[in-house]
């Protein structure tokens, strides 16, 4: 027993060394960055502000050189609001093959209740922030700036979707009223349709009268936020009531989802219904 005391006393040193110096050759692996996308800002003389543009491109389009992708346009799209788990979404549904390709172009905020909203003439609306009412001018950067940025920098088709929720759904659907040639679908949830006392809904009929061109497709879907239900609703008895329009419409109500909540799931059904593969043609047997 006393010569293994001693044996285990001479040895301590060496093992204590050895540990030491093996502590130190174990560094950990360098991290490297996780690339989703592409950003890249563009200073923009309509706004007379630079905004930051992030975008996701589907797997296979990098690989090609001559993949040609349409593109689904986001407000709200910066890294801390809803560009991450829109462009999850499409890379989920795009591999599941319940949704065709599309580039995401999300555009990063600055001052969003600017940007968003129309003009009103509701005192309690002004109150939302220092400025409202630049949907106008925010439309205009997106037509004259944006859209052509993104035609040079990457290959696309001619068709185009915007998706947004809230405020954003209230650009969304301004826009298909008042320039519905922008885009070819519109995806609103949630939409704000309250602002201005529902100016917005009391002109729907009015604007689908004076619109010409090709067939629009719009998906609204709401929760169970009571206020803009009601409002949602209105709109929908309005649509139902055109007929001869080109404009072809869906609403989902979802009133087991929040407001907050709304979002991810109401994309889901708003991709699988309006942004679906097209059918497959079969090939004629031999």
């Amino acid at each position: 027993m006393t010569r293994l005391r001693a044996l285990l006393f001479l040895l301590l040193p060496c093992l204590f060394l050895f540990t030491a110096v093996g502590q130190q050759s174990i560094k950990p692996a360098k991290a490297a960055p996780l690339v989703i996308g592409q950003t890249f800002t563009i200073a923009s003389k309509v706004l007379g502000e630079t905004r930051r543009i992030n975008v996701y491109l589907p797997t296979g389009y990098a690989e090609s050189k001559d993949l040609r992708l349409p593109v689904l346009y986001m407000p709200d799209g910066g890294l801390a609001e809803d560009f991450l788990h829109v462009a999850g979404l499409v890379q989920v549904s795009v591999g599941n093959e319940t949704m065709r390709p599309f580039l995401v172009v999300g555009i990063e905020n600055t001052e969003r209740r600017r940007d968003l909203t129309g003009p009103t003439t509701n005192p309690k609306d002004k109150q939302i922030a220092l400025r409202v009412g630049g949907s106008a001018v925010f439309r205009q950067f997106i037509r004259q700036e944006l859209m052509p940025e993104v035609k040079r920098r990457y290959r696309t088709t001619a068709e185009t979707a915007i998706v947004g929720e809230s405020l954003a759904g209230l650009f969304v659907v301004e826009t298909l009223l008042l320039e519905p040639d922008l885009f070819d679908t519109y995806l609103a949830f949630d939409p704000s349709l309250w602002w201005n006392n529902e100016q917005l809904v009391k002109d729907v009929s009015r604007l689908l009268d004076n619109q010409k061109g090709t067939t629009k497709t719009l998906f609204l879907a709401t929760s169970n936020e009571p206020e803009i239900v009601a409002g949602t609703q209105r709109l929908t008895e309005i649509l139902r009531g055109k007929t001869g329009q080109r404009l072809t419409w869906h609403y989902e109500p979802m009133p087991q989802e929040t407001h907050g909540t709304i979002y991810h799931p109401a994309a889901l059904k708003a991709f699988r219904m309006t942004l679906k593969p097209q059918p497959k043609t079969a090939t004629p047997a031999r």
